[in-house]
């Protein structure tokens, strides 16, 4: 298998795998919040905050998975200074 090849269907499993990653954080959290409530009778405290907690591990995840896995191979612009063509032009004389 090419280099590139490989290299494109790995980051493609990964990129199948950050909505798996978002589910199994949130409605796990989310269950654990609604057995607490049920075990402590406390309404919904429990639910809300793992809810919540769930969500903020999502996305987490989700960053952590994109920053890890999809690395910038080369920075769109470097500086402007180092581009020579960007010079201003000198003003003309009358």
């Amino acid at each position: 298998m090419d280099k590139d090849i490989r290299k494109s269907a790995i980051q493609m499993a990964y990129a199948s795998s950050i909505g798996i990653a978002m589910v199994l954080a949130i409605f796990g959290c989310l269950m654990l919040g609604v057995y607490l409530d049920r075990k402590f009778d406390s309404g919904n405290v429990f639910t809300f905050l793992f809810l919540l907690i769930g969500i903020a591990a999502g996305f987490r995840n989700l960053y952590l998975l994109i920053k890890r896995n999809f690395p910038d191979e080369e920075p769109v612009i470097k500086s402007l200074k180092s581009e020579p063509h960007r010079k201003r032009p000198n003003p003309e004389k009358n």
